[in-house]
């Protein structure tokens, strides 16, 4: 139901898994392990798995910190997309390789909940996209010093928040890994 014309297909969004970002993050093992089943459903039905990898002044491009996981495994085919902004369409490719795949559907992962994850979903919305957030398969670091609430609660609120979201001619939803769908077109 994307508004964006010709585009019926669905890719799988992976979201800055980078062990700067995910180390000490809420149920970081039990998401991980989430992500691969989304990533191994993708590709047993062939939709595009995008790689999202994020670089900043804490987080410099090629350090430990900035590499993905060990977990997960990027296959040579799966663009990766490079970012400096939260949300992942911000001054990068990310559009230009789901119009190649005829991709108006995003099935997002990742992290940060409160930070990334957030800013790409709201920006794949405002561009026409639908948007399936898969709620155990994105977490966040405890930022409570800084006033956040813990952890459980902001993906508590992000699933929340999510589900309920809607506009003209798009869909969004908050699904469990258990409940992906990848629909053909």
């Amino acid at each position: 139901m994307t508004t964006l014309p010709d585009r019926p297909n669905t890719a799988l969004l992976v979201i800055d898994v980078q062990n700067g970002v995910v180390e000490g993050a809420h149920d970081r093992d039990g998401v991980i392990a989430n992500i691969n089943t989304c990533v191994g459903k993708a590709r047993a039905e062939d939709v595009p798995v995008i790689w999202v990898q994020h670089s900043d002044d804490h987080l410099e491009r090629g350090s430990e910190a900035w590499q993905y996981v060990a977990e997960l495994e990027r296959r040579d085919a799966e663009p990766l997309v490079h970012k400096t902004y939260g949300d992942s369409f911000e001054a990068t490719e990310l559009e230009a390789l789901l119009a190649e795949r005829g991709a108006g559907r995003l099935v997002v992962t990742g992290a940060q909940s409160d930070g990334c994850i957030r800013a790409t979903l709201h920006g794949a919305f405002v561009r026409g996209y639908d948007v399936t957030l898969v709620g155990d398969a994105h977490t966040t670091q405890d930022l409570s010093e800084y006033g956040a609430p813990a952890p459980h609660q902001v993906i508590a609120h992000t699933n929340l928040y999510w589900h309920w979201q809607d506009g003209p001619g798009r869909q969004a939803q908050t699904v469990d890994t258990a409940d992906v769908t990848f629909p053909a077109a």
